[in-house]
């Protein structure tokens, strides 16, 4: 479906926790994040693909399957405004979004 985006949906704390981890914009796989996060590796394992879904993370190489992820622009973008998330006078995707693009430009 062409111009579809999905509405994010982020799981709290941890998606947040997760950008953080990967602020320094290094690469890192769900088995490292689990550590540094104390967190269960099994759910790091299914928070990432959404992640990547929504456009704050991108899975990278150098082999298709590692599983290592780094941050995206977008990704900055959301963990900068987190605290708008919970607004309900904002409309945080179209915040991030409109953020994005000025970045763009």
């Amino acid at each position: 479906m062409a111009g579809f985006e999905l509405a994010v949906r982020l799981a709290r704390p941890t998606d947040f926790e997760i950008l953080e981890a990967l602020a320094d914009s290094k690469r890192n796989n769900a088995v490292n994040l689990a550590a540094i996060l104390d967190k269960n590796r099994a759910y790091i394992n299914t928070r990432l693909p959404v992640l990547a879904d929504y456009g704050l993370l991108d899975r990278v190489g150098p082999a298709p399957n590692s599983g290592l992820y780094v941050i995206t622009d977008k990704g900055h973008v959301a963990l900068e405004h987190r605290g708008a998330y919970d607004d309900p006078d904002v409309d945080y995707d179209a915040l991030v979004e409109e953020q994005v693009h000025r970045t763009d430009e």
